[in-house]
């Protein structure tokens, strides 16, 4: 630890590893066997580690101590921004200020995760992503390489809204597959399946599965034409 730098009132518990060149600021809060890699900067105020914390009314199933959080090399962590226990986040990944990553989620490579968003249990983010200011994903959600989250973005998991004993065997989250791009205020229903270059136009409400390289509009989501070949991920230059 020699080489790092470490702001006023920070707590970091027991067998936490940290790698070359980190940066920590003020009042950041690292747990108990946080993996950290080198050249990160974590941000005031921020929250390593926490284990999650199951309300009494909850449908979740109690779970006991989750292994630790597990932040890569190049990696910057946002003011007040909070990672959870069991998240592996990839090298060079972003997250910005008062951004959730909740437990069992893996974030790939290059991915930015903005201002604000929520990142549910149980969800795998690709490499490349930009999921931006103040979108969520809700849990059980399956987003691959290269997709590209507006802000204010809305995806949902559970059609019975929290009635009927039904549900708990239906939770499903939304996949984008890679290249998928979702307009800003757009709002995807459970299960639904965005295919590779499926597009989403602003406030939109996807209540179908959207397929390869179309375009929807409206609400309910219908298409109007298919992705101009220039805006196909396969013609861009990455």
């Amino acid at each position: 630890m020699a080489d790092t730098q470490v702001g006023n009132n920070v707590v970091i518990e027991e067998n936490v590893t940290l790698g070359k060149n980190v940066i920590i600021g003020n009042n950041v809060v690292i747990y108990s066997g946080t993996k950290i890699g080198d050249n990160v900067i974590i941000q005031d105020n921020a929250v390593i580690g926490k284990q999650p914390t199951r309300a009494k009314a909850s449908i979740l199933p109690e779970t006991n101590q989750l292994p630790p959080a597990i932040i890569g090399s190049e990696v910057t962590i946002g003011t007040s921004a909070i990672i959870y226990a069991n998240c592996k986040l990839g090298d060079n990944v972003f997250v910005a200020d008062l951004a959730t990553v909740r437990e069992r989620v893996e974030v790939g490579e290059y991915t930015i995760i903005g201002r604000g968003v929520a990142v549910e249990n149980d969800c795998t983010v690709g490499k490349r992503c930009k999921l931006e200011t103040n979108c969520y994903i809700t849990a059980y959600s399956s987003i691959e390489d290269y997709v590209f989250i507006a802000p204010c973005v809305v995806t949902t998991n559970d059609n019975y809204m929290a009635r009927t004993k039904e549900r708990f065997n239906n939770f499903k989250g939304v996949t984008i597959k890679t290249g998928g791009r979702i307009g800003a205020n757009a709002t995807i229903l459970p299960g639904k399946v965005i295919e590779e270059d499926g597009t989403i136009a602003a406030a939109s409400v996807v209540t179908k599965d959207v397929y390869r390289e179309e375009l929807v509009v409206g609400s309910p989501a219908k298409k109007i034409r298919n992705v101009p070949d220039e805006q196909l991920l396969r013609n861009q230059e990455r």
